[in-house]
């Protein structure tokens, strides 16, 4: 295990650099708010990280108390890694640094890799600036493929990958650049829905409550 780097200033956000600083930590952490991932997972979902990197960043972030990592019971038998509370509050530190981060995005470059849930947070943060939209399961399409997100949640994953693991109370259908817009707070949900740029359906309150937007 790597020994831990410090600024040596005395002052909290250099201490907080010393823990999530590094490259990649932030973005295990991305990962980590869809639940509990097993190395290879990790390692798909974060194509340009070495293997020899995430492994030492794994250890790194499991001594610093951002992760735990536990072995599956039979038939799985595999270990994940999975967010502790102290990795979990990183979340609006994403979110913020997505924010921040949205002037820079512009047009996709050839080189870029895109995965379909990184515009999970996003779009979670842009339903929570609607305000109190209630909670729920949402399943988001795009044309790179589906994931969910749990809105209101206060324990466990954020979003996943995937379709949704039970029929969603709203279910989102939109295109990559309405996405990128939403998330970028350059369109509001409310304005996209009103505009048919999201198609919404599904028959619970969340779905209902944005349909009346």
């Amino acid at each position: 295990m790597s020994p831990r780097r410090s600024y040596d200033q005395y002052c909290s956000a250099a201490r907080a650099l010393d823990v999530v600083g590094d490259r990649w930590t932030l973005l295990i952490v991305r990962e980590l708010l869809a639940g509990p991932r097993r190395y290879t997972d990790l390692h798909a979902d974060l194509p340009g990280v070495s293997t020899d990197v995430l492994a030492s960043r794994l250890k790194d972030m499991e001594r610093d108390g951002l992760t735990t990592r536990r072995r599956l019971p039979p038939p799985g038998a595999a270990y994940v890694y999975e967010l502790t509370p102290r990795g979990r509050e990183l979340l609006p530190v994403l979110q913020a640094l997505g924010a921040w981060g949205q002037a820079e995005l512009g047009e996709r470059r050839p080189t870029d890799a895109v995965r379909a849930h990184w515009f999970a947070l996003p779009v979670l943060r842009s339903l929570r600036e609607l305000g109190d939209v209630g909670e729920g399961l949402v399943e988001v399409r795009l044309e790179e493929g589906d994931f969910h997100l749990y809105v209101g949640a206060e324990d466990g994953p954020v979003y996943g990958d995937g379709p949704a693991p039970a029929e969603p109370d709203a279910r989102l259908v939109l295109d990559t650049g309405t996405c990128v817009a939403v998330g970028g707070g350059e369109l509001s949900v409310a304005d996209a829905v009103r505009d048919g740029r999201i198609e919404v359906t599904g028959e619970g309150m969340l779905a209902k409550v944005l349909r009346d937007l």
